[in-house]
């Protein structure tokens, strides 16, 4: 409790400091792109406004930062800053308990090419990460899905900077540069109200992709394409760096700190993803007059990666790698690929117009298991907005991630436990992972989030490493955290 009081009473400090200091910003979760923003907003974004009054009422802590907002939007350009704080501790089982404090500041600045008198339908980003604290979940809980989104080592890097046009009257656009992406494929709406790592970026591209794929806190340079088929159909396309860290033999973070190794070695990774919009907003109603109904969208997609990629069992001669006499060297597949389904769907409402909705969500993903460490990842859950009168805002959870680790992996752990001759040796097969969280949201620029997480088998089963005689798993884990984000 006294670590929740000092988060709590940190978050009010910081929040006081910036506003002293008039910093400057935006969001971690969500690209700020100026062409998307609706010209009511660029309107009251574009006057001088009083900010310095009903600062509880406005959407960011600093308003329009003595008229420095106002002034850019007039030359298209916004700007956003976001902190990101977190605690989590580890109350039962796991590795160690006890707990961390990790934190995220995001600066990003967007520019709109027609606001600022140049050509139409252009739009160019550049996020930067200031990532500060300790991470949490590899020391104290030893899960595959760790407790948290954020978790990436402490240093200041560049995220994304990339250029976007859009042609054929708004129904197709082109991104090239650095691009992350979490923040367009595999996305689900209803997963990213949770902590948990794996509602965010799953699990089968962070441990099967090179590096853990072009994402938080990584990035890689690309060409996306997206075209809108249909008024339920969209397609996103896109060809990317295949390694973001500029090389697989090390920290990957280590090795790309600052985010700057533009690196165009390792092969390319090729998704593709067909999505489908049910019932969207602004779709309007039947001839009768009825609602459509309610909103979900559902997503198919695929990736590929060329590079080669090590067999999880046999060595290049054919033996065991856990063979004593094996060479040491894994098998190699050329390439390797994916393929993943995402459903969001809202499943109740009292009313058209109400606040109050319940929604679901689920997410499966499938890769071969001969060279994966994971063959299978699936999350599943559900939402609810509004869950008391007057908190139209806030929004409760409850959510259940799953691992299973590739047979080849699991074969290892058996030749292992052969070569050792010791029959107890864990064989590492699958993980579950539970979560509940409610956001409350204080504030239009200030929302704190509680949550509960339980780990059942962490790292699928593996043995603990504070274990000498190699026979006891890790006990599951159950972990508390308390997180809070501010929009300067």
């Amino acid at each position: 409790m006294a670590s929740v009081i000092m988060l709590a009473c940190a978050s009010l400090g910081l929040a006081g400091k910036s506003l002293a200091e008039t910093s400057m910003s935006q969001t971690t979760s969500t690209e700020v792109n100026p062409a998307d923003v609706p010209e009511a907003d660029q309107t009251i974004q574009a006057k001088p406004a009083d900010q310095w009054t009903g600062v509880w009422s406005r959407s960011t802590l600093l308003g329009d930062m003595g008229g420095l907002r106002s002034s850019l939007g007039q030359h298209g350009i916004t700007l956003g800053l976001t902190e990101d704080s977190e605690y989590l501790s580890n109350v039962a089982g796991g590795l160690k308990h006890g707990g961390e404090y990790h934190g995220v500041t995001t600066l990003t600045l967007g520019l709109d090419t027609q606001r600022a008198g140049m050509w139409e339908g252009g739009s160019a980003n550049i996020s930067v990460l200031d990532i500060h604290g300790d991470s949490f979940s590899g020391d104290h809980v030893g899960s595959l899905q760790t407790a948290s989104g954020s978790e990436a080592e402490a240093t200041t890097r560049l995220w994304e900077a990339w250029y976007q046009q859009k042609f054929f009257d708004g129904k197709a656009d082109i991104k090239i540069g650095q691009q992350s992406l979490d923040q367009e494929f595999m996305v689900s709406q209803y997963g990213a109200t949770f902590m948990g790592t794996m509602f965010g970026w799953p699990a089968v591209p962070s441990y099967d992709m090179t590096a853990g794929g072009p994402a938080y806190p990584l990035s890689g340079l690309g060409v996306r394409l997206r075209g809108k088929l249909s008024d339920e159909l969209t397609v996103l396309g896109g060809v990317f760096a295949g390694d973001p860290a500029g090389t697989s033999n090390s920290d990957s973070q280590q090795a790309n700190k600052h985010g700057t190794a533009f690196n165009l070695h390792g092969g390319s990774l090729w998704i593709s993803e067909l999505q489908y919009g049910l019932n969207q907003p602004g779709d309007g109603q039947l001839d009768d007059g009825k609602s459509k109904g309610l909103p979900g969208t559902y997503k198919l997609g695929a990736w590929y990666q060329n590079a080669r990629f090590g067999d999880q069992r046999y060595d290049d001669t054919g033996l065991s790698l856990a063979d004593p006499n094996s060479s040491g060297s894994a098998a190699q597949h050329r390439g390797n690929y994916s393929i993943y389904a995402v459903a969001d769907q809202m499943i109740w409402r009292p009313a058209e117009d109400s606040s109050r909705t319940l929604n679901a969500f689920t997410r499966l993903m499938w890769a071969p298991g001969d060279r994966n460490q994971v063959s299978f990842s699936a999350n599943a859950g559900v939402t609810l907005t509004a869950p008391f009168d007057g908190r139209d805002s806030d929004v409760a959870g409850l959510a259940v991630g799953y691992v299973k680790v590739g047979n080849h992996l699991r074969a290892y752990d058996e030749d292992t436990a052969t070569a050792n001759g010791n029959p107890l040796y864990p064989v590492r097969r699958d993980e579950t992972f539970v979560e509940a969280t409610y956001q409350y949201q204080l504030t239009p620029w200030w929302q704190l989030q509680g949550d509960l997480q339980y780990t059942l088998k962490p790292g699928a089963g593996t043995v603990s490493s504070n274990d000498s005689t190699q026979t006891q798993r890790i006990p599951n884990a159950w972990v508390v955290g308390l997180k809070t984000v501010i929009t300067f």
